[in-house]
């Protein structure tokens, strides 16, 4: 099976509301900064992605954050990424 497409707008097609995503890097090396980038000209929601960290404000997995894309984070780091750390902070100031 012949998995290469021509782009990265091909790449994600498929991914849908609620898709699963692993997303490869570390820190902001080596992260697939076309893809996600492709991601956000869809209008894809509620994404459950694993990676490494969340981004950095305008910056990778931050763009969807910022966007209110992503439903659930699974990730070790998320220190740098102001956006998730007033996101989280505001919501647990509401529920408690």
């Amino acid at each position: 099976m012949d998995q290469v497409v021509d782009s990265a707008d091909e790449a994600v097609r498929d991914v849908g509301d609620g898709a699963s995503l692993a997303v490869g890097g570390f820190g902001l090396c080596g992260i697939p900064g076309v893809l996600i980038a492709a991601l956000l000209g869809r209008e894809a929601t509620e994404l459950d992605v694993v990676s490494n960290n969340y981004g950095v404000d305008n910056w990778g997995l931050g763009l969807l954050l910022r966007e209110h894309r992503i439903r659930r984070m699974t990730s070790s780091y998320v220190g740098e990424n102001k956006d998730f750390v007033r996101s989280t902070s505001s919501a647990n100031s509401r529920s408690s």
